[in-house]
């Protein structure tokens, strides 16, 4: 039988609704007898499955036991796996995976690879069918780091550890140097970990999340009842146009805003939010970060980064292949300048531009400050697809600041001179209203009624369906 007082087994009790956890193979143990294998206990193979309900919706989860051979990976403890996964699609239902192994057993070799493959197998199938939640809460290393990584969120339990190489592995480093395996190095750097936090922490984050997500890609997108003001005037929001975290917090529903990949990225921001009791996925660019008590912690340039890039269009395609629609905030003026930026920025510009533009649920862009030349075209614009853009009085569209297009233009001209062209190109180039006369933004609004327009527009495209020419290839 089961270890019935392991953190494995605690870990799903305190994640589930009080006792609705149905454990699934409880009986299960180690096939293999190699290098002595059978003299050794193995309750449930080390991995506890089942499902149960968060908050009345349906989930299955499995959580790795490190009390059982470490909690490595072998024959038996991968087939658990994998049956939950096969449930779970069959279902139409979340998969959580609570990780805490020391990799592969090392006495069932083949077996064990083969589990590995298994294990990646069922996840890359349930890609796009049922949303997919790890979180490690200790060990995550060598191929098992695939497996946060293929799934559609993350999270790491403060003192967990992932890596694909040991920090001491890496050429020229050290643990002491850089601990490459620490929670704050992975969620800042590795672009697949949501969250960070103590193990309470993370589990609740998990609830919250699960609570905000459909349950698979067949029944359309997450409907509460909502009890706020639809129509709520939200005072103040141009002084929040900094940090979009802010924006979208104050005009969603009870103020939730639910942000993923917080520390990655920063100028690049993602996450969930209501409106009308509807589940919408929002990206915006960043120019600061707030601390809790409205001081400026960090501040970014409101450009488009390949991190940033990757981050969105990831998130995107998430959003559309789950029936989520789609709300972005503009502003940005141009694109990140550095050797490192150089090599990768083409190629996530792209990845981002085909995510906007093949997603078919609703879109709606507001422009919210500054939005300059191809990198905010490339921002949910209505050239890409789209389906309503607004924008705030008082925001930009063009090329680019009307001072350094004068400058360029009237490079040989006093400094009178470029100064009254630049007041011209002001009017007639870089005005909102324009844009609006050309047909690319739908209506100038007033920051404080930026809810109330939101609300409406993802009404009006509730019944969206969209036509598109049959193919298999997608650009990226």
């Amino acid at each position: 039988m089961s270890n019935t007082t392991n953190s494995a087994r605690q870990r799903i009790i305190s994640l589930l609704d009080e006792k609705s956890f149905m454990e699934i193979g409880a009986l299960v143990t180690a096939r293999n007898t190699d290098f002595n294998l059978q003299q050794s206990q193995t309750p449930s193979d080390g991995v506890i499955t089942g499902y149960g309900l968060i908050d009345g919706n349906l989930v299955y989860v499995y959580s790795q036991d490190a009390s059982v051979l470490h909690g490595t990976i072998g024959e038996m403890h991968s087939k658990k796996v994998a049956a939950i996964y096969d449930m779970a699609m069959k279902m139409g239902a979340p998969v959580i995976g609570l990780i805490d192994c020391a990799g592969m057993r090392l006495q069932e070799s083949v077996d064990a690879l083969n589990g590995f493959g298994e294990i990646y197998a069922k996840q890359v199938q349930a890609s796009g069918v049922v949303p997919q939640i790890s979180a490690i809460f200790g060990n995550c290393g060598g191929g098992l780091a695939v497996v946060p990584a293929l799934s559609d969120f993350a999270f790491m339990e403060e003192q967990g550890r992932m890596f694909v190489n040991s920090p001491n592995a890496l050429p020229g480093n050290s643990v002491e140097k850089c601990d490459t395996a620490n929670a704050k190095y992975q969620f800042e750097n590795n672009g697949c970990i949501d969250g960070v936090g103590t193990e309470v922490e993370i589990l609740t984050q998990i609830r919250e999340l699960v609570c905000m997500l459909p349950g698979n890609n067949a029944g359309g997108g997450r409907e509460e009842e909502c009890t706020d003001d639809l129509n709520r005037i939200c005072e103040n929001l141009e002084g929040c146009v900094q940090d979009p975290r802010l924006v979208l917090s104050n005009i969603a529903d009870d103020n939730l805003f639910i942000e993923t990949k917080a520390d990655y990225a920063k100028n690049m921001v993602t996450g969930f939010l209501r409106l009308n009791g509807m589940t919408i996925g929002a990206v915006a660019n960043a120019g600061v970060v707030f601390d809790e008590n409205g001081e400026k912690k960090e501040t970014f340039d409101k450009v488009l980064s390949a991190r940033g890039c990757n981050k969105a269009a990831e998130f995107i395609q998430f959003c559309d292949a789950f029936d989520i629609p789609i709300l972005s905030l503009t502003a940005v003026e141009g694109f990140a300048a550095s050797l490192c930026s150089e090599k990768n920025l083409a190629k996530a510009m792209a990845h981002m531009t085909a995510a906007f533009a093949n997603a078919t649920v609703p879109k709606v862009n507001i422009i919210v400050g500054n939005a300059y030349g191809s990198a905010s075209v490339m921002m949910n614009s209505k050239s890409i697809g789209a389906d309503l853009v607004y924008a705030w009085e008082g925001s930009k569209v063009g090329m680019m600041d009307a001072t350094l297009a004068a400058k360029i233009m009237y490079e040989d001209e006093s400094a009178e001179v470029v100064a009254q062209k630049a007041k011209e190109y002001e009017k007639l180039q870089s005005s909102v209203q324009t844009a609006a006369r050309r047909g690319l933004v739908d209506l100038i609004i007033s920051p404080a009624d930026t809810r109330k327009y939101a609300v409406a527009a993802f009404e009006v495209l509730y019944t969206k369906g969209a036509g598109e020419p049959v193919k298999k290839h997608i650009a990226k």
